[in-house]
């Protein structure tokens, strides 16, 4: 009895806010310790299935890097990154579309509707829905002191977003959960951050600051 006063009590307090809210769309990047512990992993999709009952449209963007990694090693290539990036070769592309595209977000689709919603998993490839081009990417030389460009491979950044899609999921009453894999005009397939995917979505939407859940140092406690 007191867990349900208590729950009540939340909702009263909580109100104003989903008076305000209601009707907009909230892009979620969906990464650190919420992707790992079970508590977390439940009360994440528990309130992801609350924002679609009170109104509000959830957008997931996820990460998975560590999964990424522990199957790169299993197949004896070694990840390396540059300032934060993964280089990304062909090879590593396809190991990311596999384990971003295919278990993961299958992982949060099943979590989602087992806690009584209805998600569907995508990339930024379906439905044309993430534009991108190769990340260039510079250091100072050690030698000249000047700036030189750096190949990571794969790696994208984001051009244009085309929400079409999610528009028509979110009418048929779908969260979206969205893994971060771009493709170029040419049809070169991108591996992008997954912060920046869910900030060029938040863009295309409410404009709202996006809301993310993340272990990263850099992001943690700010606005």
């Amino acid at each position: 009895m007191e867990k349900l006063i208590e729950k009540a009590r939340t909702l009263i307090e909580a109100m104003p806010y989903i008076q305000t809210f209601r009707g907009k769309t909230f892009v979620i990047k969906y990464g650190g310790n919420a992707m790992i512990d079970e508590g977390l992993k439940q009360g994440f999709a528990q309130d992801v299935v609350l924002m679609r009952y009170i109104g509000i449209s959830p957008v997931i963007v996820h990460g998975g890097g560590p999964q990424i990694g522990k199957t790169m090693e299993r197949m004896g290539k070694k990840p390396a990154f540059v300032s934060g990036q993964r280089v990304t070769d062909e090879e590593t592309m396809d190991i990311v579309e596999m384990v971003l595209g295919g278990k993961v977000n299958k992982e949060i689709v099943n979590l989602i509707n087992r806690a009584g919603g209805k998600a569907v998993g995508l990339t930024g490839k379906d439905g044309g829905l993430i534009q991108a081009k190769k990340l260039k990417m510079t250091k100072k030389s050690e030698e000249t002191g000047e700036s030189e460009l750096i190949d990571i491979g794969l790696v994208g950044e984001v051009t244009d977003v085309r929400p079409g899609t999610l528009a028509a999921l979110d009418q048929g009453g779908f969260i979206p959960a969205l893994a971060p894999v771009g493709a170029a005009a040419n049809g070169e397939t991108y591996n992008i951050n997954a912060d920046l995917v869910a900030r060029a979505l938040d863009g295309a939407f409410s404009g709202e600051t996006p809301l993310y859940l993340t272990c990263r140092d850099g992001l943690r406690d700010t606005s």
